[in-house]
């Protein structure tokens, strides 16, 4: 059996406060039609696990453009039965090379987060 064609675009999501993959969370991705200026939905997906959610995008479908990825936290933590401030997570970033890998982790907490281009 052949294993799935890697994506293109790849993101983790760790619980840094409890020091664990986000296991379970909602992650779109959406993709700028610059001509009607509207974010069109490409994608869903659930973290897995380890906190990866595979598959997001072909790399086919992986074209120049401006890119968002968003990620449910509130509805994450409130399935951990706690709070958190952010309610969701956009992180909205180029594409200039479809070629390149682009990795996205999300570092969170209940009160923070942070993110950085990884390969």
């Amino acid at each position: 059996m052949s294993e799935a064609p890697a994506s293109p675009l790849t993101t983790h999501v760790l619980n840094t406060g409890g020091g664990i993959p986000a296991f379970r969370m909602a992650i779109s991705l959406h993709r700028l039609d610059t001509s009607l200026v509207i974010w069109n939905l490409i994608s869903v997906g659930t973290t897995d696990q380890d906190g990866r959610c595979p598959g997001l995008i072909t790399k086919e479908a992986f074209i120049p453009g401006m890119y968002k990825m968003r990620f449910e936290t509130g509805q994450y933590w409130e399935s951990l039965g706690q709070i958190s401030f952010y309610p969701y997570v956009e992180i909205v970033f180029n594409i200039i090379n479809p070629e390149q890998h682009v990795h996205l982790p999300l570092l969170l907490s209940r009160f923070s987060y942070s993110t950085y281009k990884g390969s």
